[in-house]
């Protein structure tokens, strides 16, 4: 019981023992908000890197090319429905849906503003996805995509003119035409929100494309394949990157844009019940099922391979995880100053009260009630401060976008520059079990420091300390 009241009256009473909290709540604060940030930065990395891959991502390999009786080059090529049928057939996949990808060059059609900028700035390299509307939704991000709003981009949502599809259950559903003199009717397509406010695109607008097609023998044509397209809507997936150089149109219309006479696919998205927990096994049992399978591939093909999502982001990554491990290295050099500091003082305390160990020692404490006594003043400033700590930085981890804000209107210079990222905020990711491991190890360490200058009190002798009293 002596130990509980003299150590908080030590503490109370000597006012330097508050730097030693002091130095504990920095530390542990610090470490709780950085590394909660550099948690949300993986997470919001991970999802921005991941795009609309799903969980699974089937590609197709290289078929076996054949020479038909006319002379033709032909190719042998696995039926895309039964694929995604089979796919779907397993236990723990949810959804299965093919799409098409490729590449082209985009320009607004008849615009005077692309003619004033200069000639490499007139077009511009855009991704193009074609989807199935009757399977995307069960295995991507596709339909979340339309719906999204522009809340923390309010100067899109002022300049841009596109907007959302009146039907996201039907989002290619064709708009009157402006130019009614044209035998084909424009293709409709889907374009990003930075794309479209970066070429101040409107809902109706014609745009064009260009892109490289093959023939028979997967040689490039010599005239690129161009069309007209009708912008019917914007998207919006959070990711800067993909919202300014991706578009999405049906997957039938892509394959006739790029003259492709079989239903054509790249790749095949798959869906888990279970991402974590399923995806190794499930992998392993696709693979098996499609190459195996006799069945489903034509002799000579094989698929090249399945892949998860992480295996296309893996380096990145990597890369993010080792730095939120070598900036939980350098704070912790913080926590370790704090603990110096309260070994500091707990040693200038030890000196100070020789006399009070030798009267306790006097009246009947033992060498081990001593240490104790100078340990719970070290578990006191430990407990205090990390608390302390962990609540300022739990709450300056959740509201670290609102305080970026403040601080940039304050100080007069933008603090997070949200060009440079592939998200528009400040993300951050509390876990519990990560503010336990840092409160635990800033108790620890503290103790650990705290152990030195109360084992030198407790090897005081009692007439040493009180002979010249």
């Amino acid at each position: 019981m002596f130990r509980t009241f003299l150590s908080l009256r030590y503490l109370r009473s000597r006012k330097t023992s508050w730097i030693g909290i002091a130095g504990i709540f920095v530390a542990v604060a610090a470490l709780v908000m950085i590394l909660s940030i550099m948690a949300g930065f993986l997470a919001e990395s991970r999802r921005s890197l991941r795009g609309n891959l799903a969980d699974l991502v089937i590609q197709p390999g290289r078929s076996e090319r054949v020479i038909s009786a006319e002379g033709a080059y032909m190719e042998r090529r696995t039926d895309v429905a039964e694929l995604v049928g089979l796919v779907k057939e397993h236990p723990r996949v949810l959804g299965a849906t093919p799409q098409l990808q490729w590449y082209g060059l985009f320009m607004p059609s008849g615009r005077e503003r692309a003619f004033q900028r200069p000639l490499q700035d007139q077009i511009q390299l855009v991704e193009m996805v074609g989807v199935d509307l009757e399977t995307e939704a069960s295995a991507s991000t596709f339909a979340d995509s339309l719906v999204a709003d522009y809340a923390n981009k309010p100067e899109i949502g002022e300049d841009c003119t596109v907007g959302r599809v009146e039907d996201p259950s039907d989002p290619f559903a064709r708009l009157p035409r402006r130019n009614r003199g044209r035998s084909r009717p424009p293709i409709p397509i889907l374009v990003g929100e930075q794309l479209a406010y970066l070429w101040q695109l409107g809902r109706g607008e014609e745009v064009t494309l260009f892109s490289v097609t093959l023939d028979e023998r997967g040689e490039p044509n010599e005239e690129p394949a161009k069309a007209t397209f009708q912008v019917v809507g914007s998207f919006r997936t959070g990711d800067n990157e993909m919202d300014s150089r991706r578009i999405y149109l049906d997957r039938r219309d892509l394959a006739d844009f790029l003259q492709l006479y079989d239903p054509s696919w790249s790749a095949v998205l798959v869906k888990l019940e279970d991402y974590e927990r399923d995806k190794n096994d499930v992998r392993a049992e696709l693979w098996s099922t499609l190459n195996e399978g006799a069945f489903l591939n034509p002799p000579g093909e094989r698929l090249s391979e399945i892949r998860t999502w992480e295996d296309f982001r893996a380096q990145l990554l990597r890369a993010i995880q080792n730095e939120k491990m070598l900036m939980a290295i350098m704070l912790s050099l913080v926590l370790v100053v704090a603990c110096f500091t309260v070994f500091a003082l707990l040693s200038m305390m030890v000196t100070e009260k020789r006399r009070d160990i030798g009267i306790l020692c006097a009246l009947g404490a033992t060498s081990r009630g001593v240490m104790a006594l100078f340990l719970m003043i070290g578990m006191w400033e430990a407990v205090l401060g990390s608390a302390a700590g962990a609540l300022v930085g739990v709450l300056g981890a959740l509201n670290i976008d609102g305080i970026e804000v403040w601080l940039s209107e304050t100080f007069g210079f933008e603090i997070f520059d949200r060009d440079v990222y592939l998200f528009d905020h400040i993300p951050s990711e509390v876990t519990p079990d990560g503010v336990a491991m840092i409160v635990a190890g800033a108790v620890f360490f503290t103790l650990l420091f705290a152990a030195i200058p109360a084992w030198r009190a407790s090897r005081l002798d009692p007439v040493e300390a009180l002979r010249h009293e």
